[in-house]
């Protein structure tokens, strides 16, 4: 067991953890115990020093409690030209009094009880999931019936704010069944500016041929630690589809798995890392191919300014009885500054014979050429500048099905750049 100050201070946040769910809990803290939080060498956060920023930058690891909300806060913070239903959250804590009902959709607290939490985003695999499954309060289980299709995307929109450094852990479990079909928008909104975790598991489970969407939009404070992990079971016939858009943060580590467990079932990872300052953001993604006749697809863009890393670290693993798979890979950056820094890694791993597998990166600065071909045109050189770099990650905004987000993504991506026009 490692013997880290972080480790020992967040004993705090486990002896006062609900007693609900005590098996599970138990089982969490165990294994966080065990493993500790992430030594400097340690090789999945080899570049990102989430221990020794914790340390640093958080004062008080006890949970923060739930903050109160007004609906004026929810209109304000609801992006322009959005019509589907919303569903709140105050510091983790899921909050029905000022939520939506969804008609055919069955949304509770996770407190009421939830036989599958765990199952999927197993505490073992990573020391942050094991120290939420053991701490996690106020939590949400989202059921979406066999054949139902929502008509209307789900906003999970989260404010989050603690004036003494502390500790947040949502907590989402997400079924849709056979047949079925969702578009969830996972948004938070951060309150004042001061430090704060947020340490986030997110359980999904597409039945056969289920439809999910799962949009996340990253873009709070700037002393904002986080770290997520969302995990996803794909059945038969189902697609599973993920955009993440990562704007601010202070260090920000992103979890991805996807298990494709059917065959002609389909995985798709997207994101977008637009950063400046000293924002550091890391993505790590997996897919799992187990079984024949499955597709994956992840395509991740960055542009770096300023101080700002970005890590990208993605594995494809094809099992040996997966034949005929399908599976692609890349990840691309820009570099705006010299102090950016980034460090990618695509990775396949492969066990099976009869399989069409793709897996690349490139880091890069502006085309100078095209910069320079704009402004021969009377564009200005800003402005120029703004456009090259939104064609570059207009590829991933493309993936955006719903038309109000994929618009108000566009409209920071455009204003951060000086592409708007």
């Amino acid at each position: 067991m490692n013997t880290l100050t972080t480790q020992d201070t967040f004993d705090v946040l486990l002896e006062s953890a609900p007693q609900n769910f005590s098996v599970l809990r138990a089982a969490g803290k165990e294994l966080y115990q065990a493993a500790g939080l992430p030594a400097a060498k340690a090789e999945e956060y080899k570049f990102t020093a989430i221990t020794k920023k914790l340390e640093k930058s958080i004062s008080d690891f006890r949970a923060a409690a739930p903050i109160s909300i007004s609906q004026n806060q929810i209109t304000e913070s609801t992006f322009k030209g959005f019509d589907g239903y919303i569903l709140v959250f105050s510091n983790g804590k899921f909050l029905p009094e000022l939520s939506s009902q969804i008609e055919g959709v069955q949304v509770g607290s996770l407190e009421e009880n939830n036989e599958g939490i765990g199952t999927i985003a197993k505490a073992e695999k990573d020391a942050f999931a094991a120290l939420n499954q053991a701490t996690f309060s106020g939590g949400i289980s989202i059921t979406v019936p066999k054949k139902i299709q929502v008509d209307k995307p789900i906003l999970l929109l989260s404010f989050n704010q603690s004036n003494e450094g502390q500790v947040i852990t949502p907590r989402f479990w997400i079924e849709v069944g056979d047949f079925a079909e969702v578009t969830f928008i996972d948004q938070s909104v951060g309150l004042g500016d001061s430090s704060y975790f947020i340490n986030k598991v997110v359980e999904a489970k597409g039945g056969i041929n289920s439809q999910i969407n799962y949009y996340r939009l990253q873009h709070e404070g700037d002393q904002v630690i986080e770290v997520s992990n969302i995990e996803t079971d794909v059945q038969a016939d189902a697609r599973f589809t993920s955009v993440n858009i990562s704007l601010s943060g202070d260090m920000v580590r992103n979890n991805l798995s996807l298990n494709l467990l059917g065959s002609n079932c389909e995985g798709n990872m997207y994101g977008i890392y637009l950063l400046n300052g000293k924002t550091h953001v890391d993505n790590h993604t997996n897919v799992d191919h187990t079984i024949p006749h499955a597709e994956s697809n992840e395509l991740y863009k960055g542009i770096f300014d300023g101080q700002s890393r970005g890590v990208f670290n993605g594995k494809i693993f094809v099992r040996q009885d997966a034949q005929k798979t399908n599976a692609f890979q890349q990840n691309n950056n820009v570099l705006l500054s010299q102090d950016a820094i980034v460090n990618t890694k695509p990775q396949l791993e492969i066990w099976a014979d009869d399989v069409k597998c793709s897996h690349g990166c490139t880091v890069g600065q502006l085309d100078e050429e095209a910069l320079f071909y704009l402004q021969a045109r009377g564009i200005d050189k800003t402005l120029a500048k703004g456009l090259l770099l939104y064609a570059f990650v207009g590829e991933v905004l493309e993936k955006i099905e719903d038309e109000s987000f994929k618009n108000h993504v566009v409209g920071l991506i455009t204003n951060r750049l000086g592409s708007k026009f």
